[in-house]
């Protein structure tokens, strides 16, 4: 029941999240926006949710992660419905760090609790199902705010979307028990931990150097294709704003549930007979991701179904890193620092990569938007004249993601090559601190 709930959770998150990319392109046709300025909006989210992850990290470990969790949920959900009253770009950047900022406590707190409630053993397949909220929420924000928007607008799809958060947050409080940290391993050493300051201790293991940086540039690519790929289907393949929604709906969410279960249970098998399983597992779905999103890319205007196929392929590839990474971060620490450990790497993964993403897809965007202008003659900066080119821009913008997939796939291979080292390290220390134990109640 506890997973059930952690999973819902996890589905309003990026529902939430994931809304203002679904209604991105008649927010910025109502309000005349860059694509740059769009991008900021998905930048501001965030920038508060990395700063603000850190100390809610730091009190997963220490206070109870149920009612972090439960706080955090009314929070984002309240913000969310205050969303759909914005009535300038200045209020939509405020009321979307707020969102940030409930919605960070939901990560520390909820993979911290899966790790004590279930043993190493099953623990990537329990993140799979926790995970799976992140393509149900995406898919659903595309299929329900797509259509909402087009029929009510925009606005009245963040007032729905705030409904569900508020049987969750009541439902964290009073279903999610809190179990002993610790309890789910096979050395029980309850809240024991090295001496000295969380962060530093997370930074000393080096696996932990690739898998950051791997974190912060997955990130730019899915946030980057979370905020455009709706826009993308508009503008370069012609569909319109309920359609952009349910090709949307399949290329970057549902995308996710085989990526994520196959990649889960894979994993696990990997896991039991070679430690570094899960790097090179990620490392061969990268290599497998970049064709298949470079050849979708290239194909023409007008063709939306043969720009889907190979997309949808190659996202669900991409989705097979969270099933890997998530369950290494876990066995690479002991149990009292997971909430710290997790925080820390979603800070530089939001911090340098989320923040970024959609920002820098947008100016890119806007560049080769006014190149493709330039190019055509057009000299008149104003946007009715732009409109034409800003499906070439936004396409050759994208082609960054293909190019960063390679570059993960090497993150992954060097992680590969120190995460067994540093697993031994955790479980000598772990048998050293319960000798020690042992020792002194004797």
């Amino acid at each position: 029941m506890a997973l059930a709930v952690l999973f819902a959770i996890n589905t309003v998150n990026f529902f939430d999240r994931q809304l203002l990319g679904a209604v991105g392109e008649q927010l910025r046709r109502e309000w005349s926006l860059s694509d740059t300025a769009l991008g900021t909006l998905g930048t501001a989210f965030t920038l508060i949710y990395a700063v603000v992850g850190l100390p809610l990290g730091g009190l997963a470990d220490r206070l109870s992660r149920a009612r972090i969790l439960g706080v955090g949920v009314f929070v984002w959900s309240l913000l969310t419905g205050l969303t759909g009253l914005c009535t300038s770009f200045v209020q939509l950047f405020l009321v979307r760090l707020g969102v940030g900022l409930g919605e960070a406590a939901c990560a520390p707190s909820a993979s911290s609790l899966i790790g004590d409630l279930f043993p190493v053993h099953r623990r990537s397949n329990a993140l799979s199902v926790f995970m799976l909220g992140l393509p149900v929420g995406i898919a659903l924000s595309f299929l329900v705010g797509g259509t909402v928007a087009r029929t009510y607008g925009w606005q009245r799809a963040f007032l729905l979307a705030a409904l569900p958060g508020f049987a969750c947050a009541l439902a964290a409080f009073f279903v999610v028990r809190e179990p002993a940290r610790g309890a789910s391993e096979v050395h029980e050493i309850g809240a024991s931990t090295r001496a000295g300051s969380p962060i530093k201790l997370v930074l000393s293991i080096p696996s932990m150097w690739p898998i950051i940086a791997s974190g912060a540039l997955h990130n730019f690519n899915m946030y980057a294709i979370g905020s455009f790929i709706a826009p993308l289907m508009v503008r370069h393949h012609r569909v319109d704003l309920a359609g952009a929604g349910y090709y949307s709906m399949f290329i970057y969410g549902f995308s996710g549930i085989p990526g994520l279960l196959f990649g889960g249970m894979l994993a696990d098998r990997l896991t039991r007979r070679w430690a570094s399983g899960r790097m090179v597992l990620s490392a061969v779905m990268f290599v497998v991701a970049a064709p298949l999103t470079y050849f979708a890319l290239a194909t023409g205007p007008g063709r939306p179904l043969a720009f889907a196929i190979p997309m949808t392929l190659g996202v669900c590839a991409m989705y097979v890193y969270y099933s890997t990474v998530y369950s290494t971060i876990h066995d690479l620490v002991e149990p009292s620092l997971r909430g710290m450990a997790v925080a820390t790497y979603f800070c530089a993964m939001y911090l340098l990569g989320a923040s970024l993403g959609p920002v820098l897809m947008g100016w890119l965007s806007d560049h080769f938007m006014h190149a493709a202008a330039a190019a055509a003659g057009v000299t008149d900066a104003t946007g009715p004249a732009l409109e034409p080119f800003k499906g070439v821009g936004l396409r050759h913008a994208m082609y960054v993601i293909p190019a960063l997939d390679l570059v993960l796939s090497v993150c992954m291979l060097v992680a590969s090559r120190t995460v067994p080292r540093d697993i031994q390290r955790l479980h000598e220390w772990m048998r050293d601190a319960i000798a020690a134990r042992t020792t002194g109640a004797a």
